[in-house]
């Protein structure tokens, strides 16, 4: 990329200045570099980006199942080969790890792949003679114009979780990534060009708020698929059904993980500080809650206070490195704020990553792994989403109050339990009501033929996102009752 690029829209096939004349920087959270210039599009280039994918969909609606998914191997293959470049850039804009982003490309790629299966997903089903002479048959139609606003968290995962399914089911398609890690998609949107698809197909829209809530607000836009804090989330999910739009939002989580006497702590100590500490707790998935049960706790917390200080911090590029940086100096702000006040609410603290320094960079937004205990229930680390590389321990004296204790929580994503007990595991998944369950898995990520989704504060839908559910969500149900004489 060249130093300084003014970064442009993609709509209608062609590269195209954003109209707005807003703009702000992108910058490497671990250097402080300026990569580029990421455009903040007004409603103007809303609407223009609206109108191509409204113009595309008559005709690549009509495009064969079989075909659609034969340009979406095409773009498959291109990401494959591209992999090593793309994992560059994530790891450059976002601060994560090169073998966090290699993890992530390879997500990304599973998304596409599962999305080329299109033909057999899309299959309908029917009857015959329901009544004499009366037959009846379902099929899945492709609905409109929809769009993706999506976080930081997974810069390339993250859209390629959702369009590659409505493409593939003959809807057109408008991303519109964080404006902090907008590089990553310039690149899949050049790749997606050389694939061929059809001009208006797919469009990448940049962006803030501004856009988000345009693109939201367009009569022209059939669906929305949003991911974001929580407020931001039910903000959404209102404003979208409210104008008769399908929607499905992601919020914020805070996930928790319950440890029981019984688990292999050698596996676990280093599965439970991957989950918090990984991404730098940059994650949806991330641990942030861990429940020491009965006596386990005082050996649990001694071992991962090791693994947390075993962890190397620096630029995700150098090589053994464990953890890079947070996004940004303001998302640092953030989170230090969060651990002050947690301080002040009554929690000891166990590590202090707070004020880490990098030699050789300076100006990186840098937050050591910090460790808290002591953290009383129903306050602010508790229950609010943290985002950054901080882990709270919590004692529970059996399993009933650990599970009282995730249930206190707004944000139902995901959980775990560690533990050898079949038993014990089986109550768990049954009662723990959030959207998806790791037993003896630190970050339970399912693959791209599950649906991925939390509960409560962390989901305002029904259809969640990926393998299924996508289809079902980018398309709606056609019925036909026939009848000859």
């Amino acid at each position: 990329m060249r130093e300084h690029e003014v970064l442009s829209n993609y709509l209608g096939g062609a590269w195209i200045p954003a109209s707005s004349g807003r703009a702000q920087p992108v910058h490497d959270p671990a250097t402080g570099e300026r990569l580029a210039e990421v455009p903040l599009s007004g409603a103007a280039d809303v609407d223009r980006a609206v109108t191509v994918a409204g113009q595309a969909l008559a005709t690549w609606r009509r495009v064969p199942a079989v075909q659609r998914a034969r340009t979406l191997q095409r773009f498959r293959d291109l990401l494959e080969r591209s992999a090593q470049e793309l994992a560059r850039t994530i790891t450059a804009e976002h601060g994560k790890t090169l073998d966090e982003a290699r993890g992530e490309v390879r997500r990304a790629v599973e998304h596409v792949e599962h999305a080329c299966a299109v033909p057999s997903m899309l299959m309908g089903r029917g009857l015959e003679d329901i009544a004499a002479g009366l037959d009846c048959e379902a099929s899945r139609q492709p609905v409109g114009v929809f769009t993706a606003i999506t976080a930081l968290d997974a810069p390339a995962a993250g859209p390629l979780g959702f369009w590659p399914y409505a493409v593939a089911a003959g809807n057109t398609f408008i991303v519109k990534p964080s404006e902090l890690v907008p590089l990553s998609q310039q690149l899949l949107f050049e790749l997606a060009h050389e694939a061929g698809f059809p001009a208006g197909v797919v469009n990448l829209l940049h962006g803030d708020r501004e856009a988000a809530r345009a693109l939201v607000d367009h009569p022209g836009v059939a669906g929305v698929s949003f991911v974001g804090s929580t407020p931001a989330a039910r903000e959404v999910y209102a404003a979208a059904a409210a104008a008769g739009k399908r929607v499905q939002a992601f919020g914020g989580a805070r996930n928790h993980i319950v440890v029981m006497p019984d688990a292999d702590l050698d596996r676990t100590a280093a599965a439970v500080a991957e989950s918090c500490f990984g991404c730098a707790g940059q994650r949806c998935l991330a641990g942030g809650v861990v429940i020491g049960v009965g006596e386990v706790y005082g050996e649990l917390r001694s071992r991962l206070l090791d693994e947390a200080r075993r962890i190397t911090l620096g630029h995700g590029l150098e090589p053994g490195v464990g953890m890079g940086p947070l996004c940004s100096g303001r998302h640092l702000d953030r989170v230090a704020s969060l651990v002050h006040v947690g301080l002040e609410e009554g929690a000891s603290l166990v590590l202090d990553g707070r004020g880490a320094e990098v030699k050789g960079h300076p100006k990186g937004s840098w937050m050591g792994p910090t460790i808290l205990e002591n953290v009383r229930p129903g306050s602010t680390l508790a229950r609010e989403e943290v985002y950054g590389p901080v882990m709270v321990l919590a004692r529970a004296a059996d399993l009933d109050q650990a599970l009282r204790l995730l249930e206190d929580s707004p944000l139902h994503h995901a959980a775990s339990i560690f533990t050898q007990n079949g038993r014990i595991a089986r109550e768990f998944r049954q009662a723990a009501g959030v959207g998806t369950v790791g037993v003896n898995v630190g970050v339970a990520a399912p693959m791209a033929f599950f649906p991925f989704g939390g509960a409560r504060g962390s989901f305002y839908g029904d259809l969640k996102a990926h393998g299924e559910d996508a289809i079902r969500f980018f398309t709606d149900a056609r019925v036909v009752i026939s009848r000859w004489f």
